[in-house]
């Protein structure tokens, strides 16, 4: 015990080590504080747009006078609530809508014209906890261990030290583990607080810490390896400087370029645009020529697709979800890229340890490609239930009542198998 003390105190005696601690716990303070406003913000808007659905359902039902009005004045919210672990790791939450409002006309545009996050602002990175874990706590370990041997040698002491009974166990070791531990400290209190502000499920929470200790862990080593060369400090920092630059900034940069080179993604505005070409092209087109093609898609409505001289909202969603068709192969290309880009980037995550611990914290807080994928998965299930749910109406001619709009389906964000729920 009275070597660990020691250790503290000749620590707490060391300015810019501990100023460096300091500093180390004020930023995963700050990121767990800004992923704490960012889930408020999230967890706030859903609220909000939640608490005002009755009302504007029920303003849409004082002028709604057939099924198909509904259906294109009915807004539905959908929504992809934060985890209770996103404060650490916001992931892709900063930059892909979280809350949709989407309707029964053609989803592509939709899903993709609610972002508003600037992507140049984007560009700078999210700062969470993980972005605090993986490129701020590695450089606080290399100024606290870069110098542990060659600073002892530097200053006419290492000899000496070395030859102390039990040196390695009682003095190299001690202070080791009370520098690491200092680091560890100063990641895992901020989060232990966030966590218990969030409520994050304990299993969980300690898998998050695990994660922030083996990220600590891998540096540790390398710098130790490093250190133990023999060299002096100043080409310890450097080279531990380097490794830091090649595994936090370089390798995975080019990583990124090569997945972006070797897996193509179709352009995003540009399937979008497709989408709104051939939607706004159907008011040119023969209208028996949208409903053939639309007939052989849903044929049990064969019976009722007659149309009247007149507009007919039948006619205006069938070439609506004809646009969704129209692209449907490019929308699945453009999924399977991003899809494929993400797991050539987990693959890679095996040879870049900071980038694979990275992946599995946002893995973790469900704010990784994955779950955005699957979140686009669960509103296109659940928009086919909604327009479906019309289409009964449209086709049947059955009487209109506003009892329809208010048994619409429902978006169910818990509902894992993309079906929805009443």
């Amino acid at each position: 015990m009275s070597s660990v003390i020691r250790e503290i105190w000749l620590l707490g005696r060391n300015r810019a080590a501990l100023a460096a601690l300091v500093l180390l716990a004020v930023f995963a303070a700050a990121g767990v504080a800004i992923g704490l406003a960012n889930v408020a913000r999230d967890q706030a808007m859903i609220e909000r747009m939640l608490a005002g659905q009755p009302a504007e359902e029920q303003a849409v039902a004082s002028f709604v006078k057939d099924a198909g009005y509904g259906a294109y004045y009915g807004f539905q919210p959908v929504w992809d609530p934060p985890s209770d672990l996103a404060f650490a790791a916001l992931g892709n939450r900063d930059i892909a809508p979280a809350i949709l409002r989407v309707r029964s006309l053609s989803l592509e545009a939709q899903l993709y014209e609610n972002e508003s996050a600037n992507p140049e602002l984007s560009l700078a990175g999210r700062f969470d906890l993980v972005f605090i874990t993986i490129y701020i706590a590695p450089l606080v370990l290399i100024a606290l261990l870069h110098d542990l041997w060659s600073g002892e040698r530097e200053a006419g002491r290492l000899f000496m030290l070395s030859a102390l009974p039990r040196a390695r166990r009682r003095l190299w070791s001690v202070r080791i583990a009370v520098r690491i531990a200092g680091v560890l400290a100063a990641l895992l209190i901020p989060f232990a607080v966030g966590a218990v502000l969030a409520g994050t499920a304990l299993p969980r929470a300690l898998a998050f810490g695990g994660l922030i200790m083996l990220a600590c862990l891998f540096w540790s080593v390398v710098i130790l390896l490093v250190a133990r060369r023999g060299a002096s400090s100043v080409v310890n920092a450097a080279t531990l400087a380097s490794i830091w630059f090649a595994l936090t900034l370089v390798v995975p940069a080019a990583a990124n370029l090569v997945i972006n080179a070797a897996v193509p993604v179709p352009d995003g505005a540009a399937l979008a645009r497709e989408n709104r070409e051939f939607v706004h092209g159907a008011w040119d087109r023969p209208r028996e020529q949208t409903m053939d093609a639309f007939l052989a898609l849903y044929p049990q409505h064969a019976a009722g697709s007659a149309l009247p001289p007149t507009f007919h909202y039948k006619w205006y969603f069938a070439f609506q979800h004809l646009g969704d068709v129209h692209v449907a192969k490019q929308s699945q290309a453009y999924r399977d890229g991003i899809a494929g880009r993400a797991a050539y980037a987990r693959a890679a995550g095996w040879v870049l340890p900071p980038a694979g611990i990275a992946q599995a914290m946002t893995a973790l807080a469900g704010t990784d490609v994955t779950a955005q994928l699957a979140f686009q998965q669960r509103i296109r299930a659940y928009h086919t239930r909604l327009r479906e749910y019309y289409y009964d109406y449209l086709f049947s001619e059955r009487p209109f009542d506003v009892q329809i709009l208010a048994d619409v389906p429902r978006f169910d964000p818990a509902d894992g198998s993309g079906t929805g729920a009443d």
